[in-house]
């Protein structure tokens, strides 16, 4: 073990408080500093911050105070379950708390400052105890508020239309989603396998949103071919265009022309929609992102087959819009599975757990390589996939001479990207297919159309949900005053202090200024009409792990999700749940973890390490999460002891030079 790496151990296993640089050879005695109250004049301010883990999330979620709810911090209502207001804090954000808990690739988790001490939170995974207990308990969404005259269109199913139609459904808005498919759900649905969203779960947070009522539904319809846009635009006061990427890319090597070239998009699809059932005996994938890892899963549990129909090849069903017709009592074999990227293990843009997973069910993956050629028989089919070494100039990646290699294949899958399908409406897209829209997301060229979702751009499904969520804002300002104000730099869901203490009956009394008495226009600390000594400063910072005393929190080890992923040919015809969710003591103590950047999680240290005793608790029936300390200035000096212990950085020094 190399001298850095034991550092880095060390500082792994030994927190400590440290505020100085190396090099320093003098502490600074802050004994002295207490007592020098004539010369300072600063004292404690709260200051309220987003946590990076929020900064991270594309869907904006709460995920500090949904933690901070189950883990007991802050209380439900009277009359409200934990786990019940969990989840109305978890979907202000996101409709999808069960699907986004398992298969999200959680850039929160990357981002959350707790790495700097051990492990991440698990937020995933108390998200999904969130969602499944919401699923179990029946909860449901708050009523809608009464409809306003305004009824939108939304084009699409999928995660970012029904995203929107919920959001705007919270703000007064009736609304008509087209879905091409049979069903909604879009990519939750076709693009991911039954077994990592299970569809008893999904099929119920749909429901959940429809069940506010006012949201109409025209399945198997296309715009611009079953119904004309004409049509959809004159009886709606606004277009939402949130129609995803439905086609995938080809291989761009010779020979991909063959009838059993499949891309990653297609093979999903026939696999979700029950049609393809059984896959065939060598499978190699190209890609190595999320849709490659779910393709060669599929492949191993769809196994193979032997003398198989020739109408019944799963490009033949895939092409063909055909299921299967498999007996029940034929016996299916095990299928040889290849996986290969062009990135090494470590930076294949799969969720490293995906992977894991994929491996142990028995997918071979072949890493830094690149295709060079679909090798063909004489009737035109692939016979194998001729791959070489990789190496990138200027972040091109190109084949290294010599080192080819022939992977035998009865089907070869391309998932190496999606495009748009915008066959109907071809003006409304660039050069590339895909919808150019402005900060708002309103389309650049077309007056009262909006878009959100892959249309934009493919990323994640909880992107789509992000932007679905935003564009219902601009899709309100539209119709109430065409006021498209700027939005936060930190642009998600934040924690309202206000509303808090509305919630908690502790809201601020109505100001009335009394000229007649000029002193009763100094100060706010014991003013009840003001929230004094309060900043929030959420929309425009996130709050580093820098700004912590790390040293506060004791090494924990991260309460882990079971997996029920299986091996061998005990894979095949395996459809069940993969993830075992957390019981309820198990999520409490996950959400125990988190550390609550930017925000106060009673901790006590101010109160106890204030020497003058002029930081106290706030009397237990005016306390609220956010106000549950507050300061006596006739009694600070200024001493900043409170904000170098505060562990969440919620204290800084303020009110004055």
């Amino acid at each position: 073990m190399s001298k850095l790496e034991k550092t880095v151990n060390l500082m792994k296993e030994e927190n400590t408080y440290r505020r100085f640089s190396d090099g320093d050879n003098k502490y600074k005695d802050f004994s002295q500093d207490i007592f020098n109250e004539d010369k300072s004049h600063k004292c404690p301010t709260y200051i309220h911050k987003t946590p990076p883990c929020q900064g991270s999330c594309p869907s904006g979620e709460d995920i500090r105070g949904w933690l901070q709810i189950v883990r007991g911090i802050e209380k439900a209502p009277e009359g409200m379950t934990m786990s019940e207001y969990a989840f109305r804090r978890s979907t202000t954000a996101n409709p999808f708390p069960s699907q986004m808990g398992r298969v999200c690739p959680a850039p929160c988790q990357s981002g959350c400052n707790r790495n700097e001490v051990d492990d991440y939170v698990g937020i995933n995974a108390v998200e999904q105890f969130i969602g499944d207990t919401a699923f179990k308990e029946g909860f449901k969404f708050d009523p809608a508020p009464k409809l306003k005259k305004q009824r939108v269109a939304i084009i699409g199913g999928g995660p970012a239309g029904m995203s929107a139609a919920y959001q705007l459904r919270k703000k007064g808005y009736a609304s008509t989603v087209f879905e091409e498919r049979e069903q909604l759900g879009g990519m939750m649905r076709y693009g991911i396998p039954n077994y990592r969203t299970p569809r008893d779960i999904l099929d119920a947070e749909i429901q959940r949103i429809l069940d506010l009522g006012d949201i109409e539904v025209v399945l198997n319809t296309r715009v611009g071919k079953d119904v004309p846009l004409e049509d959809v635009e004159k009886s709606h006061d606004a277009v939402l265009w949130t129609i995803g990427c439905w086609n995938g890319r080809s291989l761009p090597v010779e020979g991909s022309d063959a009838e059993n070239c499949l891309n990653g998009v297609e093979f999903l699809e026939a696999f979700s929609q029950g049609r393809l059932k059984v896959g065939a005996q060598k499978v190699v994938c190209v890609g190595g992102g999320d849709t490659s890892i779910d393709v060669v899963s599929v492949a191993r549990r769809l196994g193979h087959i032997s003398n198989m129909n020739p109408q019944e090849k799963p490009e033949a069903v895939v092409h063909g819009y055909v299921a299967q017709d498999v007996s029940e009592q034929a016996i299916k074999e095990g299928a040889e599975v290849t996986l290969t990227s062009l990135f090494k293990r470590e930076e294949m843009t799969a969720a490293e757990q995906e992977v894991n997973d994929a491996m142990h069910e028995g997918v071979s993956i072949l890493n830094g390589v690149i295709p060079v050629k679909v090798e063909q028989d004489e009737n035109g089919r692939a016979t194998a996939l001729v791959v070489a070494d990789c190496t990138f100039e200027e972040n091109i990646p190109k084949p290294i001479e010599g080192t080819e290699k022939v992977i035998e294949a009865d089907l070869i899958i391309s998932a190496i990207g999606q495009s748009p399908d915008i066959e109907g409406y071809e003006e409304m897209g660039n050069e590339k297919g895909f919808f150019d829209v402005d900060d708002f997301y309103r389309h650049k060229t077309k007056e009262g159309h909006f878009v959100a979702g892959d249309i934009i751009r493919p990323h994640l499904l909880t992107t789509a949900i992000g932007q679905g969520s935003i564009v219902s804002d601009t899709i309100e300002s539209y119709f109430e005053n065409d006021d498209f104000k700027r939005r936060p730099k930190v642009d998600v869901h934040h924690f309202k202090l206000l509303d808090k203490l509305r919630e908690t009956d502790l809201a601020p009394e109505q100001y009335q200024a009394k000229i007649e008495d000029p002193d009763k226009l100094r100060g706010s600390d014991n003013n009840s009409a003001v929230v004094h000594n309060y900043e929030d400063r959420s929309g425009q910072e996130v709050i580093p792990s820098t700004e912590l005393f790390l040293g506060h929190y004791k090494h924990e080890a991260r309460y882990k999700r079971g997996e029920a992923v299986p091996s061998g040919d005990d894979v095949i015809d395996h459809y069940e749940d993969r993830i075992i969710g957390l019981t309820e003591e198990e999520a409490i103590k996950e959400a125990g973890r988190c550390m609550s950047c930017g925000m106060c999680f009673e901790c006590d240290n101010c109160v106890i390490y204030c020497p003058q005793d002029a930081v106290f608790r706030v009397k237990k029936d005016q306390a609220t999460t956010g106000r549950y300390v507050d300061t006596d200035y006739n009694k600070c000096i200024g001493c900043h002891i409170c904000a170098d212990v505060c562990p969440t950085g919620y204290i800084k020094m303020g009110l004055g030079e």
